[in-house]
């Protein structure tokens, strides 16, 4: 990357901005702020809803730009004259009935969610308190799936997440894309779609190079992502396949690995010819 200006910096949420009690650090905050004031494209992509990610957004002080959520699923733009905020500029939805059928008979005692976007969750039966976000409403398995849906979560907490993920491997899913997380926690998405297919879109609509590219995160979710850039960078908690996936390793998250990616760019782009006094005369 030669300088920020008009570079995208992608950005996972839990395990990199924040730490999984939710804490963000005021070293990775600043962090971000001077990056996006350089004149990169923070984006951030997450598997959270929207409504789970906007207010780490407002944590960040990013109020403008564009924004990756439910694994790729959707994709908004951030506009403070928006009457929400944001306007939705990619929305991927796709025909789960098949594939949670499966899953429901492999996991009979599994818990079933299907993201609203902007509002919640429908569920089959509440989640484990604190791990969905916005409006949750509790609605029988056959009426979850009636029409399109952009993501669909089962939850197993009687497994652990090693277990279940040899559990969802070998039921053998056909057309959908799909991520296990930390826990037992399984994500279902159109087939194709993920944070990279969604940030190739972001760079086109930003017409910004590939090799101008930088994403860091730390799940099995930003495998991916990690590829797609042009330098990946996994945190230092991130699990060995996730690693495998990066061009390098930062810091764990709880001694701001994103703090120490980011400032090495702010401080190569100090160092970059003609690039300070551009910013100063645009």
């Amino acid at each position: 990357m030669n300088g920020l200006r008009g570079a995208l910096v992608a950005l996972d949420v839990d395990g990199t901005v924040v730490d999984h009690d939710e804490a963000m650090s005021d070293r990775v905050r600043e962090a971000v702020q001077q990056v996006a004031a350089a004149g990169a494209h923070v984006v951030v992509a997450t598997g959270r809803s929207l409504h789970g990610v906007l207010p780490v957004l407002q944590r960040l002080g990013l109020h403008e730009g564009f924004c990756v959520c439910s694994n790729g699923a959707a994709t908004v733009e951030l506009d403070p004259s928006a009457p929400e905020g944001y306007r939705v500029v990619a929305l991927h939805t796709f025909d789960a009935s098949r594939a949670a059928a499966v899953l429901r008979d492999s996991i009979p005692t599994g818990l079933f969610a299907v993201e609203v976007l902007g509002r919640g969750f429908k569920v089959t039966a509440p989640f484990p308190d604190g791990e969905l976000t916005g409006e949750v409403e509790v609605v029988p398995f056959e009426e979850m799936f009636d029409e399109p849906v952009m993501r669909v979560v089962v939850r197993s907490p009687e497994h652990t997440s090693a277990e279940f993920g040899a559990l969802v491997e070998s039921v053998g899913l056909h057309g959908v894309a799909y991520s296990v997380g930390w826990t037992a926690w399984l994500d279902l998405a159109p087939d194709g779609v993920t944070k990279a297919s969604a940030l190739e879109d972001v760079r086109l609509r930003l017409d910004v190079p590939r090799a101008a590219t930088l994403a860091v995160g730390d799940g099995r979710n930003d495998v991916e992502m990690l590829r797609w850039a042009a330098r990946g960078v996994a945190m230092g908690n991130a699990p060995q396949e996730v690693r495998e996936a990066a061009d390098e390793v930062t810091g764990h998250v709880d001694d701001d690995g994103l703090a120490e990616v980011l400032e090495d760019l702010l401080r190569q782009d100090d160092q970059a010819p003609g690039e300070r006094e551009a910013r100063a005369a645009s």
